[in-house]
């Protein structure tokens, strides 16, 4: 008898109710609608258990104007491309926040609002990269949200500052376009914008590959992602789908150069 998923997933949640309850109970014979939907549905559900994936709807609650999306597990070594940690930074109009020096560089990326960060204005979608050694101070000047990611010691990095006002869109695959914002050692920080019915083909990860959605909806595989949700792919996995029927705007870190399967 095939498993029904999880009841706490709530992406699966309308799978749980009539008219689809009473099919889980029914066997699921080969080669048969029922039983192909099924076999997809659980291939779906175990490549999802590799990997992290936080809904905005169900993200904890700031801490001290800090939500944490990702943090590497203590004990064991980082994988390639794998980020220390990962949040989203809230502050109010006027509100600084002071950073301690850090063995490994911070990427900030603006997503509204108007911040000074190490003596720098930025507005929403300007990226500073700040190498290993520095204290980062954020002073709000109007309130604003970013998003922050600290790497490993190993990452070597240079100060980078690219102006959303002033980068262009290089035209990537047909319909995508990416901005490149920092790139090393074979892994990169991107934004791609995506026009509505765009694709990337199936590839797999030789590094972690993050994903935060700035705008839009995308799936990856049979998962839909939404403004605001956050996924990692850890390195060593794939996605078979990547595309959009909204067009979207992505902050991604991964492969530089992805390896299409």
């Amino acid at each position: 008898m095939p498993t029904p998923p999880e009841s706490n997933d709530d992406d699966l949640s309308p799978l749980l109710s009539e008219p689809f309850a009473s099919a889980w109970a029914a066997p699921a014979e080969p080669g048969r609608m029922g039983g192909r939907l099924n076999d997809r549905l659980q291939r779906s559900l175990e490549a999802e258990r590799g990997m992290v994936t936080v809904r905005r709807r169900n993200a904890a609650p700031a801490e001290a104007g800090l939500r944490w999306l990702y943090r590497a597990p203590a004990g064991r070594p980082l994988r390639p491309g794998e980020p220390r940690s990962v949040c989203l930074i809230e502050l109010q109009a006027g509100q600084f926040l002071q950073f301690e020096k850090t063995d490994g560089p911070r990427e900030f990326l603006v997503l509204r609002g108007r911040v000074e960060i190490d003596t720098e204005a930025l507005t929403a979608r300007d990226f500073l990269l700040l190498p290993a050694g520095n204290a980062a101070r954020l002073i709000s000047l109007e309130g604003a949200q970013l998003f922050m990611r600290e790497a490993d010691a190993t990452v070597a990095a240079r100060r980078t500052l690219v102006r959303d006002a002033e980068a262009g869109w290089p035209e990537f695959a047909p319909g995508i376009r990416r901005r490149v914002l920092w790139a090393g050692a074979g892994q990169a920080a991107l934004l791609y914008r995506a026009e509505p019915g765009a694709g990337v083909p199936g590839h797999g990860h030789g590094h972690d590959e993050e994903c935060l959605m700035l705008q839009g909806e995308l799936f990856l595989d049979d998962l839909l992602l939404q403004q605001g949700d956050y996924q990692l792919a850890p390195a060593g996995t794939g996605h078979r789908i990547t595309e959009t029927d909204t067009g979207v705007i992505i902050y991604a870190h991964g492969d530089l150069d992805l390896q299409f399967t």
